[in-house]
Order: C-alpha cells, then sequence, then structure tokens
C-alpha cells in the first residue's frame, strides 16, 4: 500500500531513539496484520476524551482492530464527547489552576482531565436518562448484558443521535458498535456509568446481576481467545498502563498455568506506548521482556516499546498502518 504524507514524514524523520521505536512499532504491526494475526488494542487513561477516535474509528473500519480492552472511562467518554462536544471547555493553562480555581470548576458542573473539562450536565446526565432505561428493562425482563452490549444497544438505537455534535465517523465507539467489536471492560465499576449503576443498586431499582461482571468478562475472553489465536496469534498494543492492559494480557497465563491448557499460544506481537518511567516495580513501566517471566509472551514475541505520550504516539502509528 503506498503511503500518504504523514507516513512519508514519519519515515524521513523517525530516525533514532523513541521516534524510531514508533517506527519499529508500527512496521511490527502491519506486518502481523499482514501476515494474517489478529490484534487487540487496549485503552487506559482518558484516551477518549483526547479524541483518539479521530483515528481509531477508521482503524475498526477497516478492519485494523479486532478486539479492545479499555477503561469503563474509555467506554463512556467517546459517547459524552459524541453528545456534549460543543460543551466541554479547554484550559492550556491547567497547571496554573488554584485550588480554589479547580473548586470553582466543580461548582460549573465541570469535571477536568487535564486540559479539557467534561459537562456533567450535558455529557453524564444526557446518557444517563437513556442508560437507565437499558438497564431497567433488562433487570425486569431477567436479561443480563456486558457493560459495552448496553452502550451498543444504546448506540444502534438512535435514540440519541438527534443529540450528536460531532461527525460521526470521528467516534469509535459508533464504529464499534456498528461491527460488534468485541470490547473487554475490567474494572467497569470505577467509571462514572459504573458509579451510577451502582446507586441504584443501593437504591434497589436494579440488581446487580443485571450487569455481567469482571469474571464473566474474562471467561468470555479465554473463549476469545481461543477461537482466534490460530496461525499468526493475536497481538497486544497497548496504550498507556492500568487495567485496560493489564486484565486482559493475563487471559494467557490463565489458561496456560490455571487450566493447564498447553497448547495456548503466547500472544504474538506486543507494543506498549508509555510515559512511565522504566521501571521493574511499576507494573506500567516494566519492559516487555518482564512479561515473559509471566508466561505472556514469547522469546520470539516481537517486542517494542514507545516511552512517550501516547496521544502523540497512536494517531501517528495509525496513520502509518492506515497509510496517511
Amino acid at each position: 500500500m503506498s503511503k500518504g504524507p504523514v507516513s512519508q514524514f514519519i519515515q524521513h524523520h523517525y530516525r533514532h531513539f523513541n521516534a524510531a521505536a514508533l517506527v519499529d512499532a508500527a512496521k511490527g504491526y502491519e506486518k502481523h496484520l499482514l501476515e494474517g494475526g489478529k490484534m487487540m488494542v487496549t485503552l487506559a487513561g482518558a484516551m477518549s476524551t483526547a479524541e483518539l477516535g479521530v483515528s481509531l474509528a477508521e482503524m475498526i473500519r477497516q478492519g485494523k482492530v479486532d478486539i479492545i480492552s479499555c477503561t469503563g472511562a474509555n467506554l463512556e467518554e467517546d459517547i459524552m464527547n459524541l453528545v456534549a462536544h460543543t460543551h466541554y471547555k479547554r484550559i492550556p493553562h491547567y497547571r496554573d489552576l488554584t485550588p480554589e480555581q479547580e473548586w470553582e470548576l466543580l461548582e460549573g458542573g465541570l469535571n477536568r482531565v487535564t486540559d479539557t473539562c467534561i459537562p456533567e450536565e450535558e455529557a453524564f446526565r444526557r446518557i444517563q436518562q437513556h442508560i437507565s432505561k437499558l438497564w431497567k428493562d433488562a433487570d425486569a425482563a431477567g436479561e443480563r448484558y456486558f457493560p459495552h452490549e448496553y452502550m451498543y444497544k444504546l448506540l444502534l438505537s438512535g435514540v440519541m443521535s438527534a443529540d450528536y455534535e460531532i461527525d460521526t465517523k470521528d467516534s469509535w465507539m459508533i464504529a464499534a458498535a456498528e461491527r460488534n467489536l468485541p470490547i473487554i471492560v475490567g474494572g467497569w465499576e470505577d467509571s462514572t456509568m459504573g458509579n451510577i449503576f451502582a446507586s441504584y443498586v443501593i437504591k434497589s431499582e436494579v440488581k446487580a446481576s443485571t450487569m455481567k461482571s469482571g469474571i464473566e468478562y474474562m471467561v468470555w475472553l479465554s473463549d476469545w481467545y481461543r477461537h482466534n489465536s490460530g496461525g499468526k496469534g493475536v497481538g497486544f498494543f497497548q496504550i498507556g498502563g492500568g487495567i485496560a492492559g493489564d486484565f486482559p494480557i493475563c487471559v494467557v497465563p490463565m489458561m496456560y498455568q490455571d487450566l493447564e491448557w498447553h497448547d495456548v499460544p503466547f500472544w504474538s506481537y506486543f507494543c506498549q506506548i508509555s510515559d512511565s518511567t522504566t521501571s521493574y516495580g511499576s507494573y506500567s513501566g516494566a519492559v516487555p521482556n518482564e512479561k515473559i517471566t509471566w508466561g505472556k509472551l514469547g522469546i520470539d514475541t516481537p517486542k517494542y516499546i514507545v516511552e512517550s505520550d501516547a496521544t502523540i504516539v497512536a494517531p501517528l502509528i495509525f496513520a502509518w498502518i492506515l497509510g496517511w
């Protein structure tokens, strides 16, 4: 595939250090797909609020992503941006804010993520009124779904389409819903929607069992991995650290060590974009070889780490893979 101007720029200028690691990782991802491999992308941090959907959605549409693992925050924040984009407030001087100014943002219903404030009323509550109906309807019918499945139902119903404030091609969740892309959401409970759901459980408006659990996600993932890891295998493209990466990568040693399924292949590609200081005590900053000792990666697994800001690196790698 011929490369566009962004890729040409990367090829010419990114020759050493983290820049070269970026190119190597992008070429490795591309090679993995060309050889018939599948790819998991994991989203930590606030990548949805950083609007990674502008590039990730096209990756999903073009079949360059086969499964996603993300935090509950990333699951919901793409939809929040979809329905409340014009109400977001950017604060370039966020480093200079005093505690009193931070309190003023709270009082104004603005929850800050670095330089971007999410408008609580327009974002959280606009989604809540619709998603809570899906939860309660499922509860009344004795049905149970995963967190992302409720979100898919919400998006595919079109009930919020009149409220969309961005081009839908820039929403990775819409792209994922249209493909029914598998999503794993470990620790969904600590997200805003997870907190809201918990409040309904406390008020006895829904049963906790109406939401499928993290254990059920792990069980489901083990089955998916078994059916998709043949041939070239499944790669692991990790954006940031935390539970979005830690949760799914463990499915391989769980099957090999705990279930004693010794025919389970290791992850067949690994890349992490991280600005954590390289450290064997900080998991997010551990170098890939440490994962060999945990039965996650093999000796010959292609391994890359790009020590830089994921909001800069991920779109560039995606641009390379998309040929932009």
